[in-house]
This record gives structure tokens, C-alpha cells and sequence, in this order.
């Protein structure tokens, strides 16, 4: 039974992202992507608790792990075939965004990366605290 869910969350991911891969032409050329300047000053407004480290812990493994890799490099299984390499959870440039900008992010996409705004709001912000836990020391 556990192997089953297990599979069906994985097509799952994958399915996602062959519809986002659909939705982006090989030859599409990215600026840099940036958050509207008013997410830049939005606060996190779920507390981080090892109960939501947990929480978001989980939908990472679900939704996220596929393409930013097990330690968040932007180096998952799913990476390889992207038109655009997922970014890298650890790097300076990521842990340098605000909460909101990287709430931001994970609710609108962008090129391959979906949209996530049919995660519920509290998960999407428990995510952003997931992203931190990736900051070197």
C-alpha cells in the first residue's frame, strides 16, 4: 500500500512536470527572474516550529525534491531535462531573498517551475522556512 502511494506521488510529480514542460518552448530565453518589489517586504507570517519544519519537510519530498534535489542544489532526478536548471537552495543569491520574494516564487512560477498556489497558503510560507533550513554555514 505504501509502495503504491509512493508511486502514484511520484507520477504525479512527474506528470506535473511534463505539463510545465509543455507550457515552455525550448528556445525561451529567461531574464533574470525577479519578485514585484511589494513582495520583497511581505513577512512570513506562519511561526517556524519543528512541526511546520516537518509539515513542509513532507510536501518538499512531494513536490519539490524532483527537480531542487535532495539537498537543494537544483540537482534533482527531474533537473536534467529542464530547459532552465531549478535553483539551488544553498547558494547566497537564494538565502539573500526575502521570505516574501521566495513566497512569491513558489506561488506563481515561472517557466518550468509550476506555479504551487494549489498548496494552501500556511504550507507554501511553511516551505519558505523549509528553503532556510538549506542555508550554509
Amino acid at each position: 500500500m505504501i509502495a503504491r502511494l509512493a508511486s502514484f506521488r511520484a507520477g504525479l510529480v512527474l506528470a506535473t512536470l511534463v505539463f510545465a514542460l509543455a507550457l515552455v518552448t525550448a528556445g525561451w530565453a529567461q531574464a533574470k527572474w525577479e519578485a514585484p518589489a511589494d513582495s520583497k517586504k511581505v513577512k512570513n507570517p506562519v511561526a517556524k516550529s519543528d512541526k511546520v519544519l516537518g509539515q513542509a519537510k513532507k510536501l518538499f519530498e512531494v513536490n519539490c525534491i524532483a527537480c531542487h534535489g535532495p539537498k537543494g542544489l537544483g540537482d534533482g532526478v527531474a533537473a536534467a531535462g529542464l530547459p532552465v536548471k531549478p535553483a539551488n537552495w544553498t547558494s547566497p543569491a537564494t538565502q539573500a531573498m526575502t521570505d516574501g520574494e521566495i513566497f512569491w516564487k513558489i506561488s506563481n512560477g515561472r517557466g518550468p517551475m509550476p506555479p504551487w498556489k494549489h498548496l494552501h497558503e500556511s504550507d507554501r510560507w511553511a516551505l519558505v522556512h523549509f528553503i532556510r533550513t538549506f542555508k550554509k554555514n
